[in-house]
């Protein structure tokens, strides 16, 4: 822990000396122009009882690093091209596997209407499709019950296609911007879900399926505000082998689950005048699983909101604060039944988390920043659509409350 904490504070000092200067970099390309962008974040993560994030952040825990790089061009006035690659490690999650993020072919042929396909990033709320640029927001983490980072790529990407546009709205009403999408999910095995079964037994070799929604958001009259709503839903297919809870002793047998029913809906609202900047998003997410090739099924019924603010003080410093609210409720019926009591009451700490947060943000550089934040949360809402408590490196079992101090750098051109 103290070597992970001196070079992070070197690093740190190194980028403070101004031993390097860091530009986005263009280039031709066949008479193109070709635009290189780039991010790379470190985090350390201190926990007074639960460990969190897959990480062992009771004893403090500098395993929160993410990188991505991306290209793109304006082939046209019309046509857009670009690709992002991106990597991460958290905790047990990602341990360095990349991934494309997102290739995309954009064409708009009006202002009210174009096509974009590929591997699409997905709009949904405020930030789904922004989860990437750390460096544009106050907070090291998003709020947790709406945009959970262990599940970062349940909801970050689609193979497949979408259509949007933006129309202007007559008598002064302002404009509506809306996407309509449809592809292919297809989750890592490295991500918070297939860890969270882990725990069980079950080892998961894909993970993914249909998904399709829409977006509308409205630029209201009044400067500053815009509100809107998503919907999203999916047809999700896991596979992998697991344990035999009826006969411990027989080894792996194949494994499998299916959606009956997989939906969310997500409404938000956001508004910014001057330095100040204001935001609340309610999304509910039902889950409806039939487990173990058929023999049981799972619902869960989980519902997150958050209200967050944030105030520039001065051009290299921010602050901002945020309360997020995060309830599950799960009943397993059939053959597992037995080993799945129900969880509906969400007043316990095994079925909520709520996280009251404080944060402030030091520009040290045009383009590397300092975070640092203080998450005090009752509850750790451990359920089949994880919140970031996990049995696996919590042996002894959860304590009720936790506090957690994370400290965040990101470089980005």
């Amino acid at each position: 822990m103290h070597r992970r904490i001196l070079g992070l504070g070197f690093a740190c000092a190194w980028l403070c000396s101004g031993s390097i200067n860091l530009h986005a970099q263009e280039f031709k390309l066949f008479d193109r122009t070709l635009q290189v962008h780039g991010f790379v974040s470190q985090g350390f993560v201190y926990t007074n009882d639960n460990n969190w994030l897959t990480m062992n952040t009771s004893q403090g825990s500098g395993a929160f690093t993410d990188f991505g790089f991306n290209t793109s061009s304006q082939i046209t006035d019309k046509l857009r091209i670009g690709a992002q690659g991106y990597d991460r490690n958290l905790g047990q999650l990602g341990q360095y596997h990349p991934s494309l993020d997102w290739a995309v072919v954009d064409y708009r042929f009006k202002s009210w209407f174009g096509v974009r396909g590929g591997k699409v990033k997905t709009t949904l709320g405020l930030y789904t499709d922004t989860q990437d640029e750390d460096f544009l927001r106050v907070f090291a983490l998003l709020p947790q019950s709406v945009y959970p980072t262990d599940l970062r790529e349940s909801t970050i990407a689609h193979v497949g296609g979408d259509i949007y546009g933006t129309v202007s709205l007559k008598h002064k009403l302002g404009d509506l911007s809306y996407t309509v999408y449809s592809g292919h999910r297809s989750d890592s095995i490295y991500s918070g879900y297939p860890y969270y079964l882990s725990g069980f037994g079950a080892q998961i070799k894909s993970f993914g399926g249909l998904q399709y929604g829409a977006d509308l958001r409205w630029n209201t009259p009044l400067k500053g505000l815009l509100i809107g709503a998503s919907r999203l839903d999916e047809d999700i297919t896991g596979n992998g082998l697991a344990v035999n809870p009826f006969n411990l002793g027989a080894g792996l047998v194949p494994y499998s689950e299916t959606s009956k029913a997989d939906w969310a809906n997500q409404f938000y609202g956001e508004y910014t005048a001057g330095r100040l900047r204001v935001a609340s998003e309610y999304r509910r997410y039902w889950r409806n699983q039939e487990l173990v090739s058929g023999t049981s099924e799972s619902l869960a019924d989980v519902r997150g909101w958050y209200v967050s603010g944030a105030y520039r003080i001065c051009k290299r410093f921010q602050i901002g604060s945020y309360y997020s609210r995060y309830t599950i409720t799960n009943v397993v019926a059939g053959a597992l039944a037995p080993f799945y009591p129900p969880a509906t009451d969400t007043s316990l700490p095994g079925n909520h988390d709520y996280d009251k947060v404080i944060t402030g943000r030091v520009d040290l550089k045009k383009f590397w920043n300092v975070k640092i934040e203080g998450h005090f949360m009752d509850g750790y809402g451990s359920g089949p659509y994880p919140n970031g408590f996990y049995t696996q490196v919590n042996p002894q079992g959860f304590k009720p409350n936790t506090n957690a101090l994370v400290i965040k750098t990101g470089v980005n051109f």
